[in-house]
């Protein structure tokens, strides 16, 4: 039992030093100015049954001073409102190309199927990827963004953490942070192609038009269900790594209206950000609940910097102090959740805006 304990505070130690190091990557972040000509920047955004949220994001993007810029939402086979909040959209502004699918074809993940093609219409030098929950604070976010983008040099990906308080459920959305910034060494140098060291926040990321074409990461990821860790891995195995930036000042990320609507989204994913095969998946999971749960029951004196952390991250996102010092919920309730995730891929009952998932669409045909 002693050497568990010792193994304990070393996993703790390891995840500290690797927030502190991210905390100081975050904080030297820099931006560059644009110019005379700012680049063309040409807005992705992928919608299904999004009526709710994209009368936000649109006015929030149309509310942008940046000087050039279009919005190409594809709508993909919506059975809601989305189709005719976006005819009334494109009336308003004609910055806004509207385009229509009926579901993906076999093998393709939905998303991935939509920014895809989406991506064929775009005439911007920059292509920015925003789901349809995101909101831009302020008139100045597009050429915030631009500008970090700009200070990064060639081949480069911007991606970050916005703003979570508006979203629901935030006991679960609250670790979307806080494992991107303990579990990542975003400050590992970029000279290592590592591809587990890949990742990127699918929320939110801005690439080349010319270099997305070139490395083409939604067609190469196609039937990938966590298609933005999975293309984080393939870009930085090519040599092209995304920068995480603290974004909360810029944008907010509504990602869902309530807790159970969190459950049910993390429930299609958590079984694949651990493993995705019953065997990675149980060696990961008693990783985690022997980490998290178990470790601070045992040792009472782990809660200090379990808090910390989460403290820490959850701040970083906009998220009030009592997140934080409600850390070993959020954990116990990841466990259960991730153990039902488990469950309903086992099972065939991973359902999500009205279609099945399934964890490897490639082999199975399965739409998503």
């Amino acid at each position: 039992m002693r050497l568990l304990d010792r193994a304990l505070v070393g996993v703790y130690a390891a995840l500290g030093l690797t927030l502190a190091g991210n905390l100081v990557y975050l904080a030297r972040q820099r931006r560059r100015a644009l110019g005379a000509r700012p680049p063309r920047l040409s807005v992705v955004v992928p919608a299904r049954n999004e009526a709710a949220n994209l009368p936000v994001l649109l006015g929030s993007l149309f509310a942008q001073d940046y000087p050039d810029f279009e919005v190409i939402v594809y709508d993909d086979g919506s059975t809601d409102a989305t189709p005719a909040v976006l005819a009334a959209a494109a009336d308003a502004d004609p910055r806004l190309v509207v385009m229509r699918g009926e579901g993906p074809p076999p093998g393709w993940m939905g998303k991935c199927h939509a920014l895809a093609r989406a991506t064929e219409r775009a005439t911007g030098e920059r292509l920015l990827f925003l789901d349809a929950d995101v909101r831009l604070k302020h008139p100045a976010a597009l050429r915030s963004l631009a500008e970090r983008h700009a200070a990064l040099g060639p081949d480069s990906v911007l991606t970050g953490l916005g703003d979570l308080s508006e979203s629901g459920g935030t006991l679960l959305v609250s670790l979307v942070a806080n494992s991107m910034l303990i579990g990542l060494p975003w400050w590992m140098p970029r000279r290592l192609r590592m591809r587990s060291l890949g990742a990127l926040n699918g929320q939110v990321w801005m690439i080349e038009t010319a270099l997305y074409r070139r490395l083409a990461p939604h067609e190469t990821m196609r039937g990938e269900v966590l298609e933005d860790v999975q293309i984080g891995r393939y870009l930085r195995a090519n040599g092209v790594v995304a920068t995480m930036s603290a974004l909360q000042g810029d944008l907010a990320v509504r990602m869902y209206e309530s807790f159970g609507g969190a459950w049910d989204g993390f429930r299609k994913n958590a079984y694949l950000i651990l493993g995705g095969t019953p065997a990675t998946f149980a060696a990961i999971y008693t990783l985690y609940v022997a980490t998290f749960v178990v470790g601070p029951i045992r040792r009472p004196a782990l809660l200090v910097p379990l808090v910390a952390m989460k403290t820490i991250t959850d701040r970083l996102c906009g998220l009030p102090l009592r997140h934080g010092l409600a850390a070993p919920l959020s954990y116990v309730l990841s466990a259960v959740m991730a153990a039902d995730s488990a469950h309903a891929h086992a099972t065939g009952r991973v359902r999500w805006k009205g279609r099945r998932v399934a964890a490897r669409h490639i082999a199975t045909g399965e739409e998503g």
